[in-house]
């Protein structure tokens, strides 16, 4: 008899789909949906007319398919922090940190909104500087609404934060305080630092005229004798301006009240983005909103479009309606941070982080983070 050849031969392996089982043929199986995606049931046909997963089917051989939208699958980074189970963050503090600590260090309970929320405000707080240099501008048109307080506060959020350097500037025409934030490390002041400048050729020569916080953050201190400092101009602060920006990466400026004295015009040319500071006040808030409008009517539009308000020292009750506050300056400005009354900041000495209560620490961080989201930008400038 003669062998029937593969091609004709009638009846199909039994490992074939549609072969016949043991109770006669099974039925053929059906046809793939319109538009059949790979991934479906064992046996179900592909594309290609072959089922899913078998040697030259797609999806096989390690492929990867796009899903039934048409996307590519979302891919996991193969990292530390994703691949080993024992690179989850060490709790800071609160029942985690006791779970953690009972125990044996070897259980980390999942992370709250909280502390989810207080990682992304850290991450934007430490974006990158993208021209190697930014200079925050805090200023207020009126005295006495803790601008320098902001500046002090500001600066050790973010050298804290940070691997960079960080210096805060004191350019009041009057006698400022900033000097006053920080332990002093020198008599240097900016008039000296300024007098020195074609001696300045390292970061050395420069730290020897700063004073430094615990947090890292550098202050370049402002003369005490107001009639010295009032010389203090426009060209004075483009010199320093220009040393400051070799050897550190974010330069916040105390600038004086007002906004016609020698030096504002120059640091309102060079600022990248401005931190304006007002009191829950009615005065304090009219003299913000003044502000805002000076800046659009000077060619500084940029600047009141992409400022930061802070809203200073808020007490747990008062008769202003803060919510309202903060609807307009939010609708005129890129963000309103509300900062709470603290007594270490009342104290009006050195600035330390560690005394502060936690809600205002928590408040800095806000700010600090809110000014990292301008720091790989690059605003339009008006000069």
């Amino acid at each position: 008899m003669t062998e029937t050849s593969p091609q004709t031969r009638s009846t199909p392996p039994a490992s074939a789909p549609g072969a016949p089982g043991p109770s006669g043929p099974t039925e053929a199986p059906p046809e793939a949906p319109a538009g059949g995606a790979a991934g479906g049931p064992a046996g179900t046909p592909s594309p290609s007319g072959l089922p899913a997963g078998a040697p030259g089917a797609p999806g096989s051989s390690g492929e990867i398919l796009p899903d039934a939208s048409g996307a590519p699958p979302e891919t996991v980074p193969l990292t530390a922090e994703h691949l080993l189970t024992n690179r989850r963050s060490e709790p800071s503090g609160g029942w985690r940190r006791l779970v953690w600590l009972l125990s044996g260090r070897r259980f980390i309970p999942a992370e709250s909104a909280a502390e989810l929320e207080r990682r992304t405000l850290i991450a934007q707080a430490q974006t990158p500087v993208a021209r190697g240099h930014h200079r925050i501008a805090v200023m207020s048109l009126k005295g006495g609404v803790g601008k320098t307080t902001t500046t002090a506060a500001l600066g050790n959020t973010l050298a804290s934060l940070r691997g960079d350097r960080v210096i805060a500037i004191d350019a009041n025409p009057d006698r400022g305080t900033l000097g006053l934030k920080v332990k002093s490390e020198t008599a240097a002041t900016i008039r000296t630092f300024l007098a020195e400048a074609p001696h300045i050729v390292r970061y050395a020569d420069a730290r020897a005229f700063t004073s430094q916080s615990p947090a890292r953050l550098e202050i370049l201190a402002s003369d005490t004798d107001p009639a010295v400092s009032e010389a203090f101009d426009a060209e004075d602060y483009r010199t320093v301006a220009g040393l400051i920006e070799r050897y550190y990466s974010i330069c916040i400026t105390d600038c004086g009240t007002g906004l016609l004295h020698g030096a504002m015009g120059a640091t309102l040319e060079l600022a990248d983005q401005i931190v304006l500071v007002s009191l829950v006040a009615v005065d304090g808030a009219n003299s913000a909103a003044a502000t805002l409008d000076w800046l659009n009517a000077h060619g500084h539009a940029h600047l009141a479009r992409n400022a930061i308000v802070v809203l200073n020292a808020v007490e747990p009750k008062t008769d202003v309606d803060l919510d309202l506050l903060e609807r307009h300056f939010a609708s005129r400005c890129r963000a309103v941070i509300r900062i709470p009354y603290d007594p270490h900041l009342k104290e009006g000495a050195e600035v330390d982080l560690a005394r502060l209560r936690p809600t205002t620490r928590g408040a800095y961080l806000r700010l600090a983070a809110a000014a990292g989201q301008a720091f790989n930008q690059h605003p339009g400038r008006s000069h």
